[in-house]
Parts: C-alpha cells; structure tokens; sequence
C-alpha cells in the first residue's frame, strides 16, 4: 500500500531519502522538499526502499529527464534534478564526507567546477553484450541489459561504435556471451574517442578463437571507414571484470591519441584515462594550482596513469616520478613524456604499496590518484615518513578521501582545501581535488 513520504535529502547514490516514522527511506526518483507516494518494496531493521508512485508534490528543481532510456536505464540517476542544484549537492557530498567521516573542521570546500554543455562529454564507452545481441547500460539494480542506440552522455561516435558492432555481429551471427552459463563469445564492446577524429573499438571476447575473424573486421571497417584501431581484448574468467589481460590488435594501430590542454596523449586499450577531457583539464590545473610549484621540487606520482597529471606537473618541477602497477599504461606514460619533450619524468611499474618504500626518494610535493577504494594505509603512512610539504590528493570517492584525509590528519598532515569538480554530469559521481600541508 503507498506510503506518503517526505523527502529531506539526497543519499550518495542520489536516491531521495525520507522517514516513515523512525524508519528512513530510499526512493530513487525522489528529491528533497518532495512529498511522494512510495511503496515499500524492501524492509530492513534499520531502513527500507521505496518504490515512487507519484510525486505529490514536486521540487522547484525538478527537470524532465532528456534521455528516453531513463526510466529504465541505471546510468544516469541524476537527469530529474536541474544542472544548478547537481553541482550544489555534489559539494554537500563532500562537505559531509569531511565533516562526518574525515572529522575535520576548518577545510574550505569550494563551490562545484561545472560544465558548459554537460551532455556527450565521455569519450569511452564499454557496454556489456546480452541475448539477442542487445547492447547498452544495465537497467537499475540488476544485470538486465536496456539495448541502446544512443546515449546522451557518450560522445557520438561511440553511439556509431555501438551500433556497427552491433550491425556486424548479426551479420555474422556471433554469440553473446551469457554471464549464467558462461557460454558465448562477445561479453563487452568498447570505443574510446580522440582528437582529430581518431577512435578505437574493443571487442572483450569470452575466447581467443574469434570466428569469421578477417571478415567481422573487414564488415566492421566498411562500416566505420575512419576507424583508427580495432582490438581484441580476450576475458576468460567468471566474473565481472570488463577487461582480460591479453588484448590484440586487429586493425590498425594499437594507440589512438588525446589531448589535455596542450599535452597529446598515447592511449591503449587498457589504459587509464579520462573520460571528460574538458572537467580533466580543470581538474589537473587545479591540481597544478594546489602544488605551488617553483621550479626546485620532486614530485613523486602515486598512481599516474599514463602520466596525465605528472606531465602537467613536470613543466613547473625539477622532477616527476610517476608510478603506476599497470604496465601498459607506464609505457603510454614514457612515451607520452618523450612526444611532449618532457625529460624531467621517469615511471615505474609496480604497486604503490611495495615501491614506494624501495625507491624511497625524498620528495617536496606527492601527487595521489587512486581507485575509488582511495589509498591503502601503508601507502599514506609511508608520504608521511617521506615527509613533503604538501600532498596533493585527487580522489573520485568522497567517503574514501574523507576517511583517508582523517588518517594523514593524524600523521601530521592538515587538509587545507578542496576543490570538487564535475567530471560526470548527470551522475551521483563527484571528482575532488584536496591541498594537503605538513602541519
């Protein structure tokens, strides 16, 4: 029976949160200062989840949604909230964060960094492959995949990606894989966009052996006559890891390249990189700004990348060591110094939790990237005995910067600012770039 709710606030994933009495509330759809009928689909000792029937009352910052994919779609949790009050929330993600798990008082949290034009800024795309050859996002909280011929946030050519693959695929009736049985072939289609027109495809296979090879690509290349590079990325195992570790190239060449500001980069299949090349600009200025470079300091790059942020910091640095445990993404890194002519930046391979300890270089700025889990303990306790003036700390998970904050606040560091920047339109995500000094 549907419940009348009031909605206070926005959880981290979006989703409007509301009270039945003691009991809070999850209703996706929902917004703050909303009252709504839900229906409890689920009920726990401490919350439950609603279901939203109608909205009763609605918010000021309500929108309708672009996409005719959102209601089923899981990509975009964001599209009924109006841009203004995304960027609004995005920082109350981080201010709260701070407050409640970092503990930490005194930080200045500036307003969101947002974009212009907020649609059709990422240039990757990786879509998973159901029965009938469907291909696109999961829909909301569950593996059901909602088949996809363009996405309102994807650069456009990797709608064109989509669709030929797709194109090709029946053509030669090629299998999908089926994450149940574990049968099939094709699990995951790819497209990485570039500058200057240069793409990339990335067939994820469930086996080496790839049928009607020489003619999928050749109908795949009559499809997309400008293609840069088509590759093989071969994914055995059962589980939900997009990418293998052994890719080959079909097509063309194995990198296709992009720029950041007036830096070009090297990407490969595996590579990380940016998806918002327009928000990474910022953010790495940003990160640029928060360093105070003079031109004597070694920086060292905890999990560089192809070396994105150390080549912007290696133009206003004496030294930049940059590492990273992927090894293809070290060799993007070495040669996208050696086509920028940077000469003051060397990269390793290797964890950042083993290496740093061996190399154990003093250093006057360090610069950390992590994955969304944020940086393991050893790792933070180890830039504390390195001793730097400052740390830089760019994180895409508020929780994990917060809590990793709190834990360099006891090692001697206080977190002096914060910069949240929207490399994600329309999603919950938030990107943060954090100036950490020595106490």
């Amino acid at each position: 029976m549907p419940q009348l709710i009031k909605i206070h606030n926005l959880g981290s994933s979006g989703e409007g949160v509301g009270k039945l009495g003691e009991l809070i509330i999850f209703v996706e759809g929902a917004l703050p200062g909303e009252e709504i009928l839900a229906e409890i689909v689920t009920r726990k000792k401490n919350y439950a989840v609603g279901r939203l029937i109608q909205v009763v009352k609605p918010s000021n910052e309500r929108v309708k949604p672009f996409c005719p994919l959102y209601n089923d779609c899981g990509g975009c949790q964001l599209q009924h909230l109006n841009y203004s009050a995304q960027l609004n929330w995005k920082r109350q993600q981080v201010v709260d964060a701070v407050e409640r798990i970092g503990k930490l008082n005194g930080v200045e949290i500036f307003e969101t960094l947002g974009m212009e034009n907020p649609l059709h800024y990422r240039n990757k795309m990786q879509f998973p492959v159901g029965k009938n050859l469907q291909i696109g996002c999961y829909a909301r909280g569950s593996h059901k995949i909602i088949d996809t011929q363009a996405c309102m946030i994807q650069n456009e050519l990797n709608d064109k990606i989509l669709n030929a693959v797709r194109n090709v695929a029946k053509k030669f009736q090629i299998q999908p894989y089926n994450e149940d049985t574990h049968k099939g072939f094709l699990r995951h289609v790819m497209g990485r966009i570039g500058f200057n027109g240069e793409f990339m495809i990335v067939l994820v296979t469930a086996t080496k052996n790839f049928p009607n090879e020489k003619n999928f690509v050749r109908a795949l290349v009559k499809e997309l006559p400008n293609v840069t590079s088509i590759q093989q990325n071969v994914q055995t195992f059962k589980n939900n890891v997009i990418l293998g570790r052994e890719t080959r190239i079909l097509y063309g060449k194995a990198t296709i390249h992009d720029k950041i500001g007036n830096f070009t980069f090297n990407i490969s299949a595996r590579s990380f990189f940016q998806v918002n090349t327009v928000q990474a600009e910022i953010l790495y200025k940003t990160a640029l700004d928060f360093a105070e470079l003079h031109g004597h300091e070694t920086i060292i790059d905890a999990y560089c990348g192809t070396g994105t942020i150390s080549l912007f910091m290696a133009r206003k640095a004496r030294k930049v060591i940059g590492i990273e445990v992927v090894s293809s993404a070290i060799a993007d890194a070495k040669r996208n110094a050696r086509e920028n002519n940077i000469r003051n930046a060397e990269f390793m391979v290797g964890d950042a939790v083993k290496v740093l300890p061996r190399i154990f270089e003093a250093a006057d700025v360090v610069i950390v990237d992590p994955p969304r889990a944020g940086c393991d303990k050893k790792v933070l306790e180890t830039f504390a005995v390195m001793n730097p003036e400052k740390i830089i700390y760019v994180s895409c998970n508020p929780a994990t910067l917060a809590r990793d904050l709190k834990i360099l606040y006891e090692l001697g560091y206080r977190t002096k600012k914060i910069q949240p920047v929207d490399m994600f339109p329309f999603t919950s995500h938030v990107e943060s770039v954090a100036q950490i000094e020595k106490k």
